[in-house]
């Protein structure tokens, strides 16, 4: 996938007040001047309107794309390199696995005083491909529905770089053929080396600073260590719903394994299906 933007749109879309770029607090910068080295700054694209259906449901989301300014730019230099030696041929080297997340905001949040936020983790397995070996799909969709439903909406943030909880796919696919040899989700991943969870909330939090500010917000989360992560970044004012959803035959084993590991689930909740 190519992941830069032609100097003439990038200009034209910073002027309609659709690009802009965020600081770790969410406070907006300049966004041509190169962010303090080691500061973590978001170009922030949108919002998008996204027409979604899900179910019965059909409603409409403002959808807003970012990146790191540190990722992007190198994508941007190698551009600007190109272009300049008439190398236009040769953008397929623009290609690049970097992390592009992803705010959907749903209703009016900005109206309520508690909105109801999701951070969610991207799992092509179960998201794309259906797999009931987690309960990610039905979470993604659940709490959608949830956000549609809340009298002011709420925020869905997308993390793409959190794939098999930071690992990538290609190392959760190995991980499962383990699971199936007997480990359970954390013992594979030390098997290869890894660590339980590996995944970083820092652009998640600038996100939530940016589109949150300093109110109170209900997260949708059984996991008690994601609200400590976003504590760490600032996010003080943070209550934890319950979402537990998605449970079946085929993911059990592997939602006792993270109620052992310290999230929320009981005998109770593993036991609904």
């Amino acid at each position: 996938m190519f992941t830069y933007l032609n100097p003439t749109v990038r200009q034209r879309l910073i002027e309609g007040g659709k690009l802009f770029r965020i600081d770790r607090l969410g406070h907006r910068i300049s966004i041509d001047a190169p962010p303090p080295e080691g500061e973590l700054a978001l170009n922030v694209l949108g919002p998008i309107p996204l027409p979604v259906a899900i179910d019965d449901l059909q409603f409409t989301v403002q959808w807003y794309a970012t990146v790191r300014s540190t990722e992007l730019a190198k994508v941007e230099g190698l551009a600007r390199d190109l272009r300049e030696h008439g190398g236009q041929q040769f953008f397929s080297m623009l290609a690049s696995s970097m992390a592009v997340n992803s705010v959907l905001v749903v209703g009016n949040p900005g109206e309520s005083a508690e909105p109801l936020v999701r951070v969610h983790s991207s799992c092509m397995t179960g998201d794309v491909f259906g797999s009931q070996r987690c309960e990610c799909g039905p979470q993604f969709m659940s709490a959608m529905v949830r956000l549609h439903q809340s009298p002011e909406g709420g925020l869905m943030v997308y993390m793409s770089g959190h794939e098999g909880r930071g690992i990538g796919l290609w190392a959760k696919a190995a991980t499962y053929l383990l699971q199936d040899a007997g480990e359970n989700t954390y013992q594979a991943n030390r098997s290869l080396g890894l660590p339980d969870d590996s995944r970083d909330f820092s652009d998640a939090a600038a996100l939530l600073h940016h589109f949150i500010g300093d109110r109170r917000f209900k997260l949708l989360t059984n996991n008690p260590k994601k609200l400590q992560d976003l504590a760490n970044f600032g996010l003080h004012k943070v209550v934890a719903e319950p979402h537990v959803t998605g449970i079946n035959d085929f993911n059990r084993r592997y939602l006792a394994a993270k109620r052992d590991w310290g999230h929320r689930l009981d005998d109770v909740d593993l036991s609904n299906r």
